[in-house]
């Protein structure tokens, strides 16, 4: 499942491409590498019924029976039951988001035989592009350090794999909005209609970009086709 993605584009681009009307997410740099409960940008409908870029920590509350013996919460970062009751509570629409992104990491093996990181993308540009996530405001301990905070927290949809990414990672991918009528469904539309898109990308739509690297972003040049 995928643990590490990038977003290097600026959040000017974000607000138009997702027509979020204000913006709480502060000076948001590049994010060449956003690890789970780290914040990230989301866009989502905000009480007053306004579209917003806002800031959260990736991965929503666990279930409690996951929580048995342990002292934290770390969260929990990729969707893909929606059957279950823990998450249908976060399917309507008030509840669901638009998670940018121009990269995405899944686990694969070099040469050797040993871990790496490979990351995807639309092209080797790496457009702007969202997944299609899920949010709630939730107090928790994320870490003992911290002890019990709140905060917003978001997690994004995971589904069946395309061949790129099936060839490294055969189980998942993130679920990917692929049109601005997606992007649009996904945040108005009934869930019996925005369920439709949890579904996987065609083949073809996403090219291998880097390999080895916990870092992305466009100027990284070691790219490899995909296949």
């Amino acid at each position: 499942m995928c643990n590490l993605y990038a977003l290097t584009s600026g959040q000017q681009a974000i607000r138009a491409l997702a027509d979020a009307m204000r913006d709480t997410s502060g000076n948001l740099p590049m994010l060449p590498a956003i690890f789970p409960d780290n914040a990230a940008p989301i866009v989502r409908t905000g009480t007053d019924g306004v579209r917003e870029l806002a800031m959260a920590r990736w991965g929503m509350p666990s279930p409690t029976f996951a929580l048995q013996g342990k002292k934290v919460d770390r969260g929990i970062t990729n969707v893909r039951n929606t059957a279950s009751p823990h998450w249908r509570r976060w399917l309507a629409q008030p509840s669901r988001c638009l998670v940018p992104f121009t990269s995405f990491s899944e686990s694969g093996r070099n040469a050797d035989g040993k871990p790496e990181p490979v990351w995807f993308a639309r092209d080797h540009v790496r457009p702007l592009a969202f997944f299609a996530g899920i949010w709630t405001g939730w107090t928790s301990t994320r870490k003992l350090a911290e002890g019990e905070i709140s905060c917003d927290l978001f997690a994004f949809l995971t589904t069946d794999p395309s061949a790129e990414v099936g060839s490294v990672h055969p189980k998942a991918m993130p679920v990917i909005l692929s049109s601005k009528e997606e992007l649009e469904t996904w945040l108005t539309a009934p869930w019996a209609e925005a369920s439709r898109l949890q579904k996987p990308l065609p083949d073809g739509a996403l090219t291998i970009v880097a390999r080895g690297a916990l870092l992305d972003g466009a100027a990284n040049d070691e790219v490899q086709p995909a296949g």
